[in-house]
């Protein structure tokens, strides 16, 4: 009788074992789909940002981090210098750029109408007229000075 029950406990302490190491088996999978799903795309993404950001040059045409679009003027280690429009320039660091456009790009996707020149226009006829006025209220002012000094 005493072995029968010796065998019986062997048998079921050997079930435990193997349902153990089968209760992993769903993790580690999960593991490796996280690993091909997840972790490397992103490291081959980063790593080819990385290359764009090394081999950028004078005139090429990027987007920044922030939407900005423009052409290289200068790059130096850290920095680049990109021309947002004629005579306007900001500097960012080199990491900022995310996208490298194909040249000719900023050409392609000027405006062709001329609307924007007739607001600028008027906005300086308005900005005259509100200095005239401004001119006006100080010749004004400096009469009722001159009166009250006067009396």
């Amino acid at each position: 009788m005493l072995i029968n029950d010796a065998f019986a406990q062997a048998a079921s302490s050997t079930a435990q074992s193997d349902a153990g190491w089968a209760t992993l088996l769903p993790m580690f999978g999960i593991l490796v789909l996280f690993y091909f799903l997840l972790i490397r795309p992103q490291a081959k993404r980063a790593k080819e940002h990385k290359l764009m950001v090394e081999e950028l040059q004078r005139g090429d045409e990027v987007i920044t981090n922030g939407g900005i679009l423009g052409q290289i003027l200068n790059v130096s280690e850290a920095y680049v210098i990109i021309e947002i429009a004629p005579a306007m320039e900001v500097t960012v660091l080199k990491s900022s750029v995310q996208t490298l456009l194909p040249k000719g790009t900023l050409k392609s996707i000027e405006p062709k109408s001329k609307t924007p020149k007739t607001k600028i226009k008027s906005a300086v006829s308005e900005s005259n007229k509100a200095e005239a006025a401004d001119e006006s209220t100080e010749a004004i002012t400096a009469e009722a000075d001159k009166n009250i000094e006067k009396k």
